[in-house]
């Protein structure tokens, strides 16, 4: 028996799209356990319906083609699910192209903006991708949150028939033992908070798997901010990533703090709540105004 056609379709592009921004993003595990990048494509292991797949994104010029191999199977009726997830990965459902031109006159950001024209935020597959993420960062560094991802991808995915390990979808994660998790280098608190989360998804009571164009990210964050171990950082730097929410405030992020005593040549690095005011008038592009401010350290930024 042959194996089932992939799934394919091909997304056009805007005019000078910044593809090495969402390559850097899924380049950040140098061992490429979970996600495969070389020049112009990115390969990603993911759960779909619950059975383990590999995303494909092949870059272009003015497109990138996109293919979806599902272990056993070709599901049927997805190509448009397919398309919405990869458009919100790449970002392209956000209002760049307003936030641009409401920064041209800004006397700090105008510059910075300018300088970066066409920055995105790459985001992950799903938003439960994107919690997971932000709940294994916290109070720890970039380099410790990547390999304790890798180890909890070990210990809670599961590998596709390409050889790539799929991120853990929620129904994995309550499965999954929590003194499994603490193993893989999570803390007691974040393990129960992982659990917590992927249970009520489970349930049906978080939609953070396959959100839908009416989710109210603000309702999301509001549920979110119920559980215990997550906070309005967790909760910001999650709808951004996974929702593609572009009005969180990331002022408690160190980087963005960093970056904006830089940006306003401050002698001291302002405070959260500094940080807070200064963000606020931004609303509703705040985490853009995050993004370029992280894109300040360095080429990818973020």
């Amino acid at each position: 028996m042959s194996e089932p056609s992939p799934l394919r379709t091909t997304i056009p592009l805007p005019a000078g799209f910044r593809a090495r921004d969402v390559l850097a993003f899924h380049r950040r595990d140098s061992e490429q356990l979970a996600e495969q990048v070389t020049e112009q494509r990115v390969r990603k292991g993911l759960f779909w319906d619950g059975v383990p797949a590999c995303l494909a994104l092949d870059f272009g010029t003015n497109q990138v083609v996109v293919e979806l191999v599902v272990d056993g199977r070709r599901p049927e009726g997805s190509l448009a699910r397919l398309d919405q997830m990869t458009r919100r990965m790449l970002g392209l459902t956000q209002p760049v192209e307003a936030f641009e031109a409401a920064m041209v006159d800004h006397p700090q950001l105008g510059p910075v903006v300018a300088r970066n024209r066409g920055l995105r935020v790459p985001q992950t597959a799903t938003p439960f991708e994107a919690l997971t993420w932000a709940v294994t960062g916290q109070q720890i560094s970039v380099s410790a949150a990547v390999s304790v991802r890798r180890r909890f991808i070990q210990a809670a995915g599961a590998a596709h028939s390409s050889g790539l390990w799929c991120v853990p979808d929620a129904r994995r994660v309550a499965q999954t033992e929590p003194a499994v998790l603490q193993a893989a280098g999570l803390s007691r608190t974040k393990a129960a908070t992982l659990k917590a989360v992927s249970e009520q998804v489970v349930a049906g009571e978080l939609p953070l798997e396959d959100p839908l164009a009416e989710t109210s990210a603000e309702a999301i964050g509001a549920q979110l901010n119920r559980i215990k171990g997550i906070g309005p950082w967790t909760v910001s730097y999650a709808l951004m990533r996974g929702f593609g929410w572009m009005d969180g405030s990331l002022h408690g992020d160190v980087a963005v703090r960093r970056n904006l005593q830089t940006l306003l040549e401050t002698p001291e690095k302002p405070t959260e709540a500094e940080t807070k005011a200064w963000l606020e008038p931004f609303s509703p592009w705040r985490a853009l105004v995050a993004a370029h401010l992280w894109g300040l350290q360095s080429a990818a930024g973020y």
